[in-house]
């Protein structure tokens, strides 16, 4: 025979099973908030390690080449890290991808000692690319071209330019070791009209825009990914 509990018999168990979920709710909000914690410090010693590679890596180039970047006709932007070669006619003749003499004669002096500062104990475990970036002026042919002509051989003649620069300055590596690490590191980019240089109005400086540049890349970013990646298992 079936007796009939009180239903307020129930309410202890229930509140108790209520105040237990709470508990458990409670103890996985903070584990949570925990790991938040623990990942945003990772990211922020991370950010924090990238910061202090990027200066102190422009102060090293900037210490190399500071004297030869006037005759040079170049510059070292600090938050790229990147070297711009900003003279095109010491670069390539009009429409050529032969690095020209004179540009041969910069990089002899140029590539070597740069590649000493990058692949240093102090940087080396810090660089993720080194890009050789060929850039050009949204013209072709004198402006007579569509600016989609005028795109596309533009891309055609900077990836070639790149090209040619990527393999004069692998044969100034000074040894095995150099090559191996260009070939892991070091790469061609050719990438047209796509990062003008404009002055202040918004108008192409067509001139500077035809440039050639050494850009590093760190790893910094990777290793924020790997962080987060990790913290989303």
């Amino acid at each position: 025979m079936f007796t009939r509990t009180n239903s307020e018999d129930y309410w202890p168990a229930i509140s108790d099973l209520m105040s237990g979920l709470m508990l458990v709710f409670l103890l996985i909000a903070i584990a949570y908030m925990h790991n938040v914690a623990e990942g945003q410090k990772r990211i922020k010693k991370v950010a924090v390690a990238y910061q202090e590679a990027q200066v102190s890596l422009y102060e090293s180039l900037m210490d190399e080449f500071k004297k030869d970047l006037p005759k040079w006709k170049a510059k070292i932007d600090k938050e790229t890290l990147s070297v711009q070669f900003m003279e095109p006619e010491v670069l390539f003749r009009t429409g050529s991808a032969e690095v020209t003499p004179t540009f041969k004669q910069i990089l002899n002096d140029f590539f070597p000692r740069y590649l000493e500062i990058l692949f240093s104990d102090k940087y080396s475990g810090n660089i993720d690319e080194v890009r050789i970036e060929g850039h050009t002026s949204s013209e072709w042919s004198n402006g007579h071209a569509s600016p989609e002509i005028a795109y596309f051989n533009n891309m055609r003649l900077s990836q070639d330019r790149t090209r040619a620069v990527l393999q004069y300055c692998y044969s100034l590596a000074t040894n095995v070791d150099q090559q191996s690490k260009m070939r892991k590191y070091v790469t061609a980019n050719g990438l047209s009209s796509s990062q003008l240089e404009k002055d202040n109005s918004g108008k192409e400086l067509k001139k500077l825009s035809r440039r050639v540049e050494f850009r590093t890349r760190t790893n910094a970013e990777h290793k924020i990914v790997e962080i987060i990646e990790e913290f989303n298992k």
